[in-house]
């Protein structure tokens, strides 16, 4: 029996501007890969997919997978290199970019900070640094007042908490902080910077879609029937899950080590929710982990692993995860989910049943509009270099070739008829 979706569904493909652009000089992650042990292999994103150059040369391959929509983002680096320098050659690039999808049919979504942040920012203490709050704000309402003829959906923050746990508490991404009072003052910037954004963004486009792609990972008992297990689960799920948008509903961000703050402005600067996912989090209550918050994670011995461990595969998790979420009353669009795996043996069948709980959730009542699979092409995968492959495409970065994948076979037929055979 097949499944349908909705007259008008979003099919894309989701990219970030660092990971497919190549050569973002002026932003902190490129100055984070030139250093020893930063990145698996020593790898360097160097010339990235090359998008810079001849993005529309995929640009033409979404079209060949019969896509509508496509999440893409820009650098602010390449945008404001320095305090309030403007580089009007970038900002052209980019619509010429979001020109070529407009033409070919498909409609952008654009995210204004995935990650990186300019060297400028940085070297004051990046999302440590109070002025984080008004400088993302200026560089959007700027930027997407050059855009709004071409683009009106917009997402102003990727992954906020994850990527500041990774980056300011367990010094795995630029900049390498491993500090719970730097986290906590990222994470207050992170959402007053995302409330000032979207209220930027609709002061120069009054009639913007302004959202957040939020990293969700359910997080559930290694032991159902072990009580601390059940009350560690349910803690870290929330901290990890719910505490950012939750701060977006109420105002109050209420987070780890009795952490609670005021920031009424957060109040309703949500128009739609993105949601990334791409596995689940067991953990169990372990005392000799204090550090981890006595979390100890464990995968069961009989998971489908994605390459390199990277992963459990288990769909389940994002029928959970949209069914938890529909409590805002927004529209949802799934803006990321995929899984590295180069020789594409487990990729289709994933595809596939993450669809099939897609489209569950919508027969719920769950309002997923869309869906963006990471990724179009491989590209550089942050601290894993190219050893993570996660594109529909191969991509030789060498020689820049791309190799269609078995998979992006299925995708385009699954695009083309708005719904699974």
């Amino acid at each position: 029996m097949g499944i349908g979706f909705p007259d008008g569904f979003r099919w894309g493909t989701a990219t970030s501007a660092y990971q497919v652009e190549g050569d973002n000089t002026a932003s902190d992650w490129w100055l984070w890969e030139q250093q020893p042990g930063r990145i698996r292999g020593g790898d360097r994103s160097g010339l990235a997919c090359d998008w810079w150059r001849s993005a529309e040369r995929d640009f033409d391959l979404m079209v060949a997978l019969h896509q509508n929509a496509a999440r893409l983002s820009v650098e602010w680096s390449r945008l404001e290199p320095r305090p309030g320098q403007w580089d009007q050659a970038a900002e052209e690039r980019y619509l010429e970019m979001f020109r070529g999808l407009r033409a070919r049919g498909i409609e952008p979504l654009v995210t204004l900070n995935h990650f990186t942040l300019p060297r400028w920012v940085a070297e004051r203490g990046g999302w440590t640094w109070k002025g984080i709050v008004p400088a993302l704000a200026a560089f959007a309402g700027r930027f997407v007042r050059a855009a709004a003829v071409l683009v009106d959906f917009w997402i102003t923050i990727n992954e906020p908490v994850g990527h500041l746990i990774g980056a300011y508490l367990l010094g795995q991404l630029a900049p390498g902080r491993t500090s719970l009072a730097a986290f906590i003052r990222a994470l207050v910037h992170s959402v007053r910077a995302h409330a000032a954004a979207y209220r930027a963004v609709h002061q120069a486009q009054p009639e913007a879609r302004v959202g957040v792609a939020a990293y969700l990972r359910p997080v559930q008992p290694v032991r159902a029937d072990s009580p601390l297990d059940r009350w560690l689960a349910a803690r870290m799920d929330r901290l990890v899950n719910w505490m950012y948008l939750d701060a977006l509903r109420t105002g109050w961000l209420v987070g780890p080590a009795g952490i609670r703050v005021r920031i009424p402005e957060a109040v309703g600067t949500l128009d739609f929710l993105g949601v990334n996912y791409y596995t689940r989090t067991l953990l169990a209550f372990d005392l000799r982990r204090p550090r981890t918050l006595f979390a100890r994670p464990e995968t069961p011995f009989d998971s489908e692993m994605s390459d390199a461990d990277y992963s459990e595969v288990y769909p389940d998790g994002l029928l959970l995860a949209l069914r938890q979420a529909r409590r805002y009353g927004l529209p949802m669009y799934v803006t990321e989910n995929g899984l590295p795996d180069a020789d594409d043996d487990l990729r289709p069948r994933f595809i596939v049943d993450h669809l099939r709980r897609i489209g569950q959730a919508v027969q719920e009542g769950c309002p997923v509009l869309g869906y963006y699979h990471w990724s179009l092409v491989d590209n550089f995968e942050w601290a894993e270099g190219w050893n993570l492959r996660f594109g529909l495409y191969a991509l030789d970065p060498a020689t820049q070739v791309r190799t269609a994948r078995p998979s992006a076979a299925l995708y385009a037929e699954i695009c083309r008829q708005n719904g699974l055979p």
